[in-house]
């Protein structure tokens, strides 16, 4: 019987106080991340960047335990999809494979390879597509496979998004209206969907879908939600997460929190749209931060759905999405993580250095370039800093 091996794409995070700093290095060394002109560049940024947020991000995780349950979480789910498929006759391994954090794409790889697997269908954990995640994860596995011969030999099936998969929609409506159902009006309460930000230059110069994908998997989750429940909530789609000056898209879910509040909302149920598995940005951004500020805005009742982890419907999802990967046309590496006919994530493209409109784009471009003159002049020694008697 053929072995199949299910490769779970997903972003990782530090397990202890000591690991965040190496997870932000790790993370900001990805040009998907931060992009720069000169990739030698890039992990001298990141350097900069983590140990200057170290201090900050280790409060942040202190506040959720010390630490993030995503690898938890994550391989709890792949366990229970592993048994999914056994029970529906599908001799399938899941191997967990984060980005930035163990386990490391590549140890999941050589798991798989020593396992004896004989095809490969990578499912990414992010519902929506963009070039920052999936798109990623996909690039680090071309990476691997451009390097390692025995992996080139195995056929990969990749599942490039399913934010419209029908199991993932009924799983999503369910948690919302167990929420709102909690409500002292429910037909009142105010739908609040919070999903991670992109820099909006992936959107308009990179042809990224995300925010489509978002939208649409936003609106069958609504539709769904007024078939169980028989009337139709008002709701609201915002983008939290956003780092550094450039533009990211729009409307920022910290100032939609603002003017919710203003409004005098009662009841807002707060759904993280983009997550499935609970970690820093739901349990510490969205249940401390935003609460507190929906709060000091107005917000009376502040309600956030529990993110999907291993509820039995979505793992339900997951197997359904797998097996029709394995029934349907092969997609390869590349043609998962093509945004268009033109525009190629591999290598990477001029539109990620390049004239933009964008003033924030250009104010953090240039703050870049001061970075990079101070580094230079820290290393020689000398330099205008020098001359005024600052350094």
């Amino acid at each position: 019987m053929s072995r199949i091996g299910v490769l779970l794409l997903n972003l990782g995070g530090p397990e202890r106080i000591e690991d965040v700093g190496p997870f932000l290095f790790n993370l900001f060394s990805d040009p998907e991340i931060i992009r720069l002109p000169n990739p030698s560049l890039q992990k001298p940024l990141a350097w900069f960047i983590s140990y200057l947020r170290t201090g900050k991000s280790q409060q942040a995780y202190r506040a959720i335990g010390g630490g993030s349950p995503i690898r938890r979480i994550t391989e709890q789910q792949a366990r229970e999809l592993q048994s999914q498929l056994r029970q529906r006759g599908i001799n399938a391994t899941i191997y967990v494979a984060m980005r930035y954090w163990h386990p490391f794409t590549e140890s999941a790889v050589s798991d798989l390879k020593a396992d004896g697997i004989s095809q490969v269908v990578v499912l990414p954990l992010y519902p929506h597509f963009s070039l920052s995640t999936s798109g990623s994860s996909f690039r680090e596995l071309n990476r691997l496979r451009d390097i390692d011969p025995a992996f080139q030999l195995l056929p990969i099936r990749c599942i490039r998004s399913w934010y419209d998969n029908p199991g993932y929609v009924s799983s999503m409506a369910e948690l919302i209206a167990e929420k709102i159902k909690l409500c002292e009006e429910p037909s009142l309460a105010h739908i609040f969907f919070s999903a991670h930000g992109i820099p909006k230059s992936y959107i308009e110069e990179a042809g990224d879908p995300y925010q489509k994908e978002i939208e649409g998997s936003t609106n069958l989750i609504m539709q769904e939600l007024e078939k169980m429940l028989g009337y139709s909530n008002k709701y609201t789609l915002a983008y939290q997460s956003r780092v550094g000056p450039e533009e990211w898209i729009k409307p920022y879910t910290d100032e939609v929190l603002k003017e919710l509040g203003s409004a005098k909302t009662h009841d807002l149920v707060v759904v993280p749209i983009s997550f499935v598995s609970e970690h820093i940005e739901t349990l510490q951004e969205i249940d401390i931060e935003y609460r507190e500020l929906a709060a000091q805005s107005g917000v009376v009742n502040f309600h956030r759905v529990r993110a999907l982890d291993t509820y039995p419907a979505f793992i339900s999802a997951l197997a359904d999405i797998v097996i029709a990967s394995l029934e349907g046309p092969e997609i390869a590496l590349d043609d998962a993580s093509s945004l268009s006919k033109k525009i190629k994530l591999y290598p990477q493209e001029k539109w990620q250095w390049g004239w933009n409109n964008s003033s924030e784009v250009w104010n953090g471009r240039v703050a870049m370039l001061v970075f990079f003159a101070f580094l230079i002049e820290l290393a020689s020694g000398k330099g205008l800093l020098h001359y005024l008697g600052i350094l």
